[in-house]
């Protein structure tokens, strides 16, 4: 896992809609992949909770509700539907 003071960087970067290198993205999906498979598939959820329906994989909606809402992990969100869109009509 990169220092946290790396995932803050890119955190930042991706607020600004500033691209991250190839190798950050791949490395930051390789660690996410390993989070997720150890997850169940019910998860809980602590309160208060913001939910919110289906983005279709749109990262400036995402960072809209996040202005409006706020950021997390000072907000709680609960994500409905997909979680990726389609990429050029395939998937």
């Amino acid at each position: 896992m990169p220092p946290h003071s790396d995932l803050d960087r890119q955190i930042e970067h991706l607020m600004q809609c500033k691209p991250l290198s190839e190798l950050e993205v791949k490395t930051l999906c390789e660690q996410a992949k390993s989070i997720l498979v150890e997850e169940w598939n019910v998860q809980p959820v602590k309160c208060p909770v913001t939910v919110c329906g289906d983005i279709h994989g749109q990262f400036h909606d995402l960072l809209e509700l996040f202005r409006i809402g706020g950021n997390p992990p000072d907000t709680n969100y609960l994500f409905m539907g997909d979680y990726v869109g389609q990429l050029g009509g395939k998937m």
